[in-house]
């Protein structure tokens, strides 16, 4: 094999890992994104049930003045009752006791209520609460690991950035700025072997010609179809399968 097919070889596969340490990196940040999005929405489910009983809280004593104000009005009515000596007065009085008497009813029914939905959201809010103790937990451990994977992934990234930078400098200039060209436009897969006649890259078959040049590896042959630049070993086979 030519010299600089096995250098460019070697700096195709660094700069595959390159590309994939790199896409993992840019993973990281969207995940962490996600967990931080996670923790806001158990902390949002937790906090909407707090002012929720707050609301009804409020609401609850709002009735009971209502109430209070109500027993009020019953009472002055009952003096005025007791006060009155025209008989049509005591009637329309007694109806007001009455229509007081039955808005307590309903403002307790009312109430009754309210306690409920406050005892629900009680309950909602404990479990609100230890769901929201365990997404931070998760969150907390998720992001170590996270952060732990990222600070190795830079490392690696950096390893890996050095040891470009040294197979790049023992490629040919030509043949480096060739071999870039293709593999930011061709997607990583750059030096390609010969199987059965057909290139490695874009599997079209290569002229017969080519494949003697190729096999006589004194040279660096180039796809006709896809530019890419090719190779030989002798595990494969230069011949067109049937």
């Amino acid at each position: 094999m030519l010299e600089v097919i096995e250098k460019l070889l070697l700096l195709q596969d660094c700069d595959r890992r390159m590309a994939q340490v790199s896409a993992e990196l840019a993973r990281i940040e969207p995940e962490r994104q996600s967990l931080r999005a996670k923790g806001a929405a158990a902390q949002t489910a937790l906090e909407t049930a707090r002012n929720r009983v707050k609301q009804l809280e409020t609401e609850r004593m709002e009735l009971e003045l209502e109430v209070e104000t109500k027993k009020q009005e019953i009472e002055r009515y009952s003096v005025q009752q007791f006060q009155t000596r025209k008989n049509e007065e005591y009637r329309a009085l007694a109806h007001e006791i009455e229509a007081c008497q039955q808005g307590i009813v309903k403002i307790e029914d009312h109430e009754l209520e309210l306690m409920e939905q406050i005892e629900t959201l009680h309950r909602q809010i404990a479990t609100a609460g230890q769901a929201l103790a365990e997404t931070n937990k998760e969150v907390e451990s998720e992001g170590a690991v996270l952060a732990a994977r990222e600070e190795n992934l830079n490392k690696e990234l950096a390893a890996l950035e050095s040891r470009r930078s040294g197979l790049a400098a023992g490629v040919e200039e030509s043949a480096l700025a060739r071999y870039e060209r293709l593999f930011y436009s061709k997607g990583g897969n750059v030096i390609v072997g010969i199987q059965h006649g057909v290139c490695g890259g874009c599997h079209m078959r290569v002229p017969p010609q080519l494949l003697v040049h190729c096999q006589a590896q004194q040279e660096l042959v180039i796809c006709p179809n896809c530019a890419r630049v090719l190779y030989y070993t002798q595990d494969m086979d230069l011949a067109v399968a049937e």
